[in-house]
């Protein structure tokens, strides 16, 4: 196990990929389950764009914007001592020119404190990966099914089921690792491939619906916390089932405030 007295840094995920210990990650928005999810022993927090779908309602990720990434790595960044903190570039902050993408990403860097930045895509960001990496910025890759291109992937669909599309993913994460990426995280890649390409690599993979051979696993927190309860894939295992104790406990609070039975006299000021 990681020490839990340590920070964890890119050096120590490697090492633990070396010594086969699993990483543990989850997305996480605020610094209130930021500091419940760092007591757990989470080792990276991942500031996901799927904030904008998660929180504030939006049907894809496309629309997050910097401003809105930012406020939440920041929040997060307060409440995480030991993980890291990772925060997702969203759409068209780092696609433009290698020059936006370093503007932008070091903008994240300096306003939130946290320790990487996360780019969807594979050889047609290695460059701005290199980039980013030359001058100090870590960044964290993200192969397969990759959000901000759901509209060319043709929807939330599993990649590299075929031949064709299975090599490009194999020489996309070769390409990342040899640009200084220092994790890779395979979104719906067949277990099959995603083991491959994490037995083929020197950097941890983090799989989400890419099977156990991957070195660590992420999830939506909302998601496996089931307070996202419309939302049902194949790869989701729910820990809990928060959003039915969420709404008894609403529902006992209305009904008590309701009945004047809250607050009572244990819960007022006499003078």
């Amino acid at each position: 196990m990681a020490d839990e007295r340590k920070p964890v840094t890119v050096v120590e995920l490697v090492a633990m990929k070396q010594r086969g210990e699993r990483i543990v990650v989850l997305t996480c928005y605020d610094a209130l389950f930021a500091r419940l999810l760092d007591a757990a022993g989470v080792d990276i927090l991942l500031v996901g764009d799927s904030v904008n779908q998660v929180l504030a309602g939006a049907d894809t990720t496309l629309s997050a914007t910097l401003d809105q990434m930012i406020y939440h790595t920041k929040i997060v960044r307060r409440g995480a001592a030991r993980p890291m903190v990772v925060c997702d570039m969203p759409f068209l902050s780092y696609q433009v020119s290698r020059e936006e993408a370093i503007r932008n990403a070091g903008r994240v860097m300096q306003e939130t404190g946290c320790h990487a930045v996360k780019l969807e895509g594979g050889a047609p960001v290695a460059e701005t990966t290199r980039a980013l990496v030359n001058i100090g910025i870590p960044v964290m890759g993200h192969l397969g099914l990759t959000p901000q291109s759901v509209h060319a992937l043709g929807g939330y669909r599993v990649q590299g089921r075929d031949e064709r599309s299975a090599e490009r993913l194999r020489a996309d994460a070769t390409a990342l690792e040899e640009a200084g990426a220092f994790a890779i995280v395979l979104e719906l890649v067949p277990a099959p491939l995603a083991s491959q390409i994490t037995k083929s690599l020197t950097i941890p993979t983090i799989g989400i619906g890419a099977g156990p051979a991957c070195d660590g696993q992420v999830l939506v927190l909302p998601d496996m916390l089931g307070l996202n309860e419309p939302f049902t894939p194949k790869f989701l295992k729910r820990y809990a089932a928060l959003a039915e104790d969420v709404r008894e406990a609403v529902t006992l609070y209305a009904a008590e405030v309701r009945e004047g039975r809250y607050p009572g006299p244990e819960h007022s000021f006499p003078k």
